[in-house]
């Protein structure tokens, strides 16, 4: 069987023999492999955490390719998940620093952050794209999107606003965003609204990628909402970013 080429810059992932599994077959084979390191691709999961910055579309051409030779659009290799998670506790120890945690405020932090910021909030997103998708933007009945590749989108998406906001901008915080000020409030606040357009921006490349799928292009409609939001946080004198600092002081404190 030919395989189709891919055009995108990014390295191929590990080739595996195209099967027909079910889907608990799959989940199954991918959690079995969450521990056998040795059988994961870093090298391709890391360059696809770089394209997700600087060329996002060029990821998704390696969905396409993973459903031409192993049937599915879904990752079928944790090793995007097993970095995730590295940089998760690396944003987690930033954090921590900057809000002077003691050790076990900063274990309950490290785990709010995975169970409730990424993967609770993540599988709600996932199963409300899915229903959306499924029920709304497909075109045709022959195909439908995997609730795995919903997932993967969120995470595709969200590994932006994670180094942005959980990373970048606490360099920041104490020296300017800390305060008072208009320029803080707009610094702080610009990362916020950068955040959001990648997140926006990668999910609809996520969806727009599957050619059986239609008017996606509605997804980008939240984009003028996150700018007005932007707008009228600056002209309240919200900070959103100091709103996020209270918030988890308040949590690891409860």
């Amino acid at each position: 069987m030919a395989y189709m080429k891919s055009s995108s810059p990014l390295p191929p992932p590990a080739n595996h023999p195209k099967d027909c599994m079910s889907a608990a077959t799959k989940r199954y084979k991918y959690l079995r492999r969450m521990l056998k390191f040795d059988q994961m691709d870093f090298e391709f999961a890391f360059w696809q955490m770089v394209y997700l910055f600087i060329a996002p579309q060029k990821v998704y051409k390696n969905f396409q390719y993973r459903k031409q030779t192993k049937s599915q659009f879904a990752r079928d290799d944790p090793a995007f998940l097993v970095l995730f998670s590295f940089w998760l506790f690396v944003t987690s120890i930033a954090f921590a620093l900057v809000l002077k945690l003691r050790f076990f405020q900063f274990v309950f932090f490290m785990l709010y952050v995975i169970f409730v910021d990424c993967i609770g909030a993540g599988l709600v997103i996932a199963t409300i794209f899915w229903y959306i998708a499924n029920k709304y933007f497909r075109n045709g009945a022959d195909q439908d999107v995997e609730w795995g590749y919903t997932f993967d989108v969120h995470l595709n998406a969200f590994f932006p606003p994670l180094m942005i906001l959980h990373f970048c901008q606490l360099f920041f915080f104490n020296g300017l965003i800390s305060h008072e000020w208009f320029i803080s409030t707009f610094i702080g606040n610009t990362f916020w609204l950068i955040a959001c357009c990648y997140y926006i921006y990668i999910t609809f490349l996520g969806y727009s990628s599957l050619q059986f799928l239609q008017r996606t292009q509605v997804i980008l409609l939240a984009m003028p909402i996150v700018l007005m939001i932007f707008v009228v946080s600056l002209a309240a004198g919200l900070n959103m970013t100091h709103m996020l600092m209270t918030f988890y002081n308040h949590r690891v404190n409860s």
